[in-house]
């Protein structure tokens, strides 16, 4: 969720948005991702809109989103022959529940990332009150809810925001920003079966960018979305793909850190979640959502990117 204020925001050099502009214009050897396509989707229902996690299924088609007010709505994508959406199936959103049965309220309500499991759970990481849970179906109740004495130095509305499925079945996730001015961002592991957590490497920080989603592929590498906002202007957008090895009890290191893209400001909404998938050539593919903020100045918009080698 984005909460902050004009005066909160750093004025940014010109040259860095004139940089952003011209991008798409420069010559690539390195592997980055191409915009395929955007799409505007809307749907009548109070509970639409503020979407902040996002999956798909391997060929990415049906779809399972969070919203920041603890809905969840799943569906199908339909894709034109460049595989972008175009449009959208859904089935009516639903609440989750807490361990009381009850739905999720006011700032225990604030969801944000989500990760499929391979057992056909799903878990989803939330803010301001900082904690990862696990459900069953949407309309279960929590199997597991891990709230711990690890996660209570996270930042004010700013904390468990990107949440992803480890290729051996554990979750990572981390916060918005770092713990401190000028540190790294934190990932910590979670046991999903039962809820053993630690923290297990570390990803660079840049500037005034701040992780809202994540998502692995089928080789095992960590893409990140990034947003940077810029006031009056819009939202800047960056995934990174980062490559992992592995060390002793779960320790991660950083191999390969490549940025694939990022915009200038306004050229995609807020975009929060991110799926990545394949194609039916084999490319990987990367599917984003932007949370409205259930304002009327925003939309929810579903945009692709696909990955150049």
């Amino acid at each position: 969720m984005l909460c902050r204020s004009l005066f909160e925001v750093k004025l940014r050099p010109l040259f860095a948005l004139m940089c952003g502009l011209a991008s798409p214009c420069l010559s690539w050897a390195a592997p980055h991702a191409e915009w395929v396509g955007s799409f505007v989707w809307h749907e009548e229902s109070p509970l639409f809109g503020g979407f902040s996690g996002f999956e798909t299924d391997a060929d990415g088609r049906s779809f399972l989103a969070v919203t920041d007010s603890a809905a969840t709505v799943s569906g199908r994508l339909d894709r034109g022959a460049d595989g972008a959406v175009v449009s959208v199936w859904a089935e009516r959103p639903l609440l989750l529940t807490s361990v009381h049965d009850v739905p999720y309220q006011d700032h225990v309500a604030d969801s944000e990332g989500l990760a499929l499991l391979p057992d056909g759970r799903f878990a989803v990481s939330f803010e301001t009150w900082d904690r990862v849970t696990v459900f069953p179906s949407p309309a279960s109740q929590p199997s597991l809810e891990v709230w711990t004495q690890a996660l209570v130095h996270f930042p004010t509305n700013a904390g468990a925001e990107a949440l992803a499925t480890a290729p051996d079945g554990s979750l990572i996730f981390l916060p918005e920003r770092p713990l401190r001015a000028g540190g790294d961002f934190p990932v910590f592991r979670m046991d999903p079966r039962t809820g053993a957590l630690a923290q297990s490497f570390r990803l660079r920080h840049d500037e005034s960018w701040s992780a809202v989603g994540a998502d692995f592929d089928a080789d095992g590498r960590l893409y990140l979305l990034e947003r940077d906002y810029w006031p009056l202007i819009g939202f800047r957008t960056r995934v990174r793909r980062i490559t992992l090895t592995a060390g002793a009890e779960g320790a991660m290191s950083v191999a390969q850190d490549v940025v694939l893209f990022s915009t200038p400001a306004g050229r995609h909404d807020n975009l929060e979640g991110i799926a990545v998938w394949r194609d039916a050539e084999g490319g990987t593919r990367l599917t984003m959502i932007s949370d409205d903020n259930f304002l009327p100045t925003q939309r929810t918009e579903i945009v692709d990117y696909r990955v150049v080698e």
